[in-house]
């Protein structure tokens, strides 16, 4: 029988901190990814680079980043290795050998290429999960467990109560696959960059581009050459619907090389340009979310409340994708101040051995908008390892967490909270 004290499902920034978290405090953990690296948007969605979560505060004449802890270790060994910039453009590959390799060293066991399909839950506990891979069908035991999935699958299927994008309509921040275009004459296009967006919007008017989002975003890369588009929108498609996924990727695809197209036909220093690779999956920002013991709002963001349970803060802007179409409105914080999130909102309902942890945590669609960004969920998984270590030791639920001790472990591994 495969038993661990801790069962984490999905490898991105917050099932790794979580994994890693527990197994430094000595718990027996397994981390489940659907894929075949950890690192999650960043690996698989080519999401790049790290959005920026840190404000000037009191007198400081320089930011303070507000994502730290495992966080901030995770981009310490990115520059030991020469894989990021100051910019916070990263190499994906660098990332993935480094997540790996502190997966070991906490003694984490990683379990790839593997699918939650269902779960067995008892009285108000989970009791295990089943996973298909290519062993055919496997029942993982567990004390607690955490879901990093992103859409809350683990959650779901245990029961827990749960909202899907906005509560107007449930229309989700549109989908994005990005892409990477290679060989292009960089000085050239740093002087004719200013006219992409005005032109790209000229055709829209003339039909000539489908693409409905309002500009071209594109960032540097770190391999000299190459640029990073950030820039297809596939709106009103359900991330959590099987054909509504694959069909979103499909017209993602067309949009891809519509505006590669565009480029090189049009803008200078793109005339050797090469579609270099998309995105392995499609960038999901926003799905479900659950219903936890407290749902975060925008009012409690704007109004930067600092909650006596808060495990991690952020101050990166209220940044919402039309669902519907062109346009994305914007929060920006005011400088020194920024926002918490408490730990209750990492507890779902009708579940006493389960955390949530990453995007998917109880928050309004508007509150998610914000608290999405990898450095903010890295916190989050850092904060449920924490808390299901502390849980585990006791044998307690994960309600019953002195919220103090987490705290100050936070605090003591280097977390701002």
């Amino acid at each position: 029988m495969l038993k661990y004290d801790i069962v984490v499902v999905g490898g991105g920034f917050a099932g790794i901190a979580a994994a890693i978290t527990a197994g430094r405090n000595g718990r027996s953990v397994l981390l489940v990814e659907k894929g075949n690296s950890l690192g999650g948007a960043a690996s698989n969605g080519l999401v790049n680079p790290f959005m920026p979560n840190r404000t000037r505060l009191g007198d400081d004449t320089e930011a303070t980043e507000l994502s730290q802890g495992l966080f901030a270790e995770i981009v310490e060994r990115l520059k030991e290795m020469d894989a990021i910039r100051k910019s916070r453009i990263f190499h994906e590959e660098y990332l993935k050998l480094i997540l790996n390799r502190m997966a070991c060293e906490a003694k984490v066991n990683l379990l790839y290429h593997s699918h939650l399909i269902d779960v067995n839950k008892n009285d108000g506990r989970i009791e295990s999960i089943i996973v298909a891979n290519k062993s055919g069908r496997m029942e993982i035991f567990a004390d607690f467990f955490i879901d990093a999935t992103g859409d809350a699958d683990l959650a779901v299927m245990s029961g827990c109560p749960w909202r899907l994008g906005r509560e107007s309509d449930n229309l989700c921040q549109p989908m994005t696959l990005s892409f990477r275009v290679a060989n292009v004459d960089m000085e050239k296009y740093k002087t004719a960059r200013h006219t992409i967006t005005p032109l790209y919007n000229e055709m829209q008017k003339q039909g000539k581009i489908k693409n409905v989002r309002e500009d071209v975003l594109v960032f540097g890369n770190i391999i000299d050459g190459v640029l990073h588009f950030n820039s297809t929108r596939v709106v009103k498609r359900n991330p959590v619907d099987a054909f509504d996924l694959t069909k979103a990727e499909i017209e993602a695809r067309e949009q891809v090389f519509e505006l590669f197209e565009f480029m090189k036909n049009n803008i200078d220093g793109f005339q050797n340009a090469q579609l270099l690779m998309t995105a392995s999956a499609i960038g999901v920002r926003e799905s479900r979310m659950i219903d936890g013991e407290y749902v975060l709002t925008a009012d409690d963001l704007v109004s930067c409340r600092k909650f006596e349970d808060s495990i991690a803060v952020g101050n990166y802007d209220i940044d919402i994708h039309n669902p519907e179409g062109s346009g994305t409105s914007h929060y920006y914080f005011p400088e020194g101040q920024y926002y918490s999130i408490p730990y209750r909102s990492l507890i779902p309902k009708n579940v006493d051995n389960l955390l949530v942890a990453g995007r998917c945590i109880s928050a309004t669609h508007e509150a998610q908008a914000s608290i999405r960004i990898m450095p903010i969920v890295c916190c989050l998984g850092e904060a449920a390892g924490e808390a299901v270590s502390i849980a585990s030791e006791n044998k307690i639920s994960v309600r019953e967490v002195d919220i103090t001790r987490l705290r100050e472990k936070l605090i003591k591994s280097g977390a701002m909270i």
